[in-house]
Order: C-alpha cells, then structure tokens, then sequence
C-alpha cells in the first residue's frame, strides 16, 4: 500500500521544479521577445511572439549618447571581473588560514564571519559611502571595487572546503620534507581549492554584476556607471520619453548574456576540478 502511494506522489517534486522553472523562466522570455519588436510593436500588443525591429533596437541602444551603454557594459565588467578575481583570491588565503592553523582569536573571527554572512548587505551601503567619502574615494572606480572585495560567504565557502579537500596528512608530510608555508600553500593546497574557488568566483561575479544599491549611492557620474544603474537611470527617463523604453528592454536583454556565458564557460572546468580533485583525493 505505502509503495503504490508514493507512487502516485512521485510525480508531485517535479511537477513542483518544472512550476518553479516556469516561474523563472517567462519572464526572461517575454525580455528576449520584446527585444526583437519595435516600438510599435511593444506597445500595441502583448504577445510571446518575436518581432522584427531587433537589429534596430541594436542599432539605436548602441547610438545612444555615443555608447554609453557599451561603457556601462565594460564597467560592469570591470567591476565584477576585478572584484570578484581580488573576491575568491582573498577568500582563499583566509579560508585556508581559519581551516589549518590554530591561532588566538580564530573563533571569534570565525563567529564574526557567520555574522557577516548573515547580515544583508544593503545596510553596509551607507556606512561604507561614509566611510569611503572621508578618504575620498567616493565617486571612483575604487568605491565600487573596494567594498566587493571581501565576501564574508566567500571566506566561510572557502574555509568549509579548505576544511574537506585539503588534508592534514598532505600538509604534514610536506612540512617534514621542508616545504614553506607559502609554497605548500601555492602549489599543494591551491589547486585543491580551486574548484571550490570557481563557485566563489563565479557567485561574487553575479553578486557584483547585479549589484545596484552600492554604485547607486557610490557614484554620481554616470560614465562610470554598471549597466544596472545606468539601465534604471534609462528606465526612469522612459517614463517622459516611452521610445528608450525599447532601449532598455534590448539592454537588460545584454546584460544577462555574458552571465550566462560565464557560468556555462565555468561550469565545464568546475566539472572537470571536481572529478580531478576526487581523483587527487
């Protein structure tokens, strides 16, 4: 009796994930229909069909104000390639000293640590706009960087696994053979992180990218703007000019390709890491 229930409710988690992908997933169509109509076409009916004014909403996106867009684009990179690189490198050095050395303090920095994963970043925002203001480095590339470049779930990511897929008796063993801190850590610990390192990377990189609330309050000049503020700043405009409102659906459609592109990019090599480091291991 209990088999033929379950049964008749195996059906029920997937049905469950395919809602929730559907969910996810309309939205992100409608953006990629819409992008292919034209003004015309946008406004007068709603449909899930494309359109044909894409080369144009293209054309004039890339028109507008000289590229602007194409600045924001490369600004975002900037700022989540950099930040996100400095991210998992910091990550990776504090996450193997809390997992292997025993050292004063260790816990209350550990306990410090799930405090700050736990805290919405939201409000730091604002005390960290104070506190970059009085050194001056407020309305700069550096008061955008700076803020991303430590990541409290970063290091806590970093310190579980280091924890797992670094054992003490490889560490051992090369400190008997003579090894130095900074080489076991470089050439034996280092390429055992590294598939976790790519998840660090890879999570602060859409962090950063999808960050609004920090350049929003950091900057004021917009040519140093990530594609997020600057397509809102296009978004409110819109409300008095309706024809930048195709320019911002063609946008948000863009701005999402290089993170797609990324994590299947990744996602190959985050495979391969782990089946070698199960190797390894």
């Amino acid at each position: 009796m209990s088999k033929a229930r379950t049964r008749r409710t195996a059906w029920l988690p997937t049905a469950v994930l395919l809602l929730g992908a559907v969910y996810c997933l309309v939205p992100v169509l409608w953006v990629v229909m819409a992008a292919t109509k034209s003004r015309d076409e946008l406004f007068s009916t709603f449909t899930f069909l494309p359109g044909s004014g894409l080369l144009d909403n293209l054309g004039d996106l890339t028109a507008y104000r000289d590229g602007v867009f194409w600045r924001w684009m490369a600004n975002s990179v900037l700022y989540a390639g950099v930040g996100a690189l400095l991210s998992a490198a910091v990550s990776a050095v504090s996450g193997y000293a809390l997992a292997k050395f025993r050292f004063r303090g260790s816990g209350v920095i550990f306990t410090v640590l799930l405090a700050g994963v736990l805290m919405p970043p939201i409000t730091l925002a604002v005390p960290q706009y104070l506190l970059l203001a009085k050194v001056g480095m407020a309305g700069t590339y550096w008061s955008v960087l700076l803020p991303s470049i430590l990541s409290p779930y970063g290091v806590y990511l970093a310190r579980v696994y280091a924890a797992a897929a670094v054992p003490d008796e490889v560490l051992e063993a090369a400190r008997v053979d003579g090894v130095r801190e900074l080489r076991l850590f470089t050439s034996i610990a280092l390429p055992m992180l590294r598939p976790g390192l790519v998840t660090i990377f890879l999570f602060q990189f859409v962090a950063i990218w999808n960050n609004f609330l920090l350049p929003y309050i950091m900057l004021g000049d917009d040519r140093l703007f990530p594609v997020t503020v600057g397509l809102f700043g296009l978004l409110q405009q819109g409300a008095g000019i309706p024809a930048l409102y195709t320019l911002v659906i063609t946008g948000s459609l863009l701005s999402i390709v290089p993170l797609i592109a990324l994590f299947l990019g990744l996602q190959r090599y985050w495979r391969v890491d782990l089946l070698s480091g199960a190797v390894k291991s």
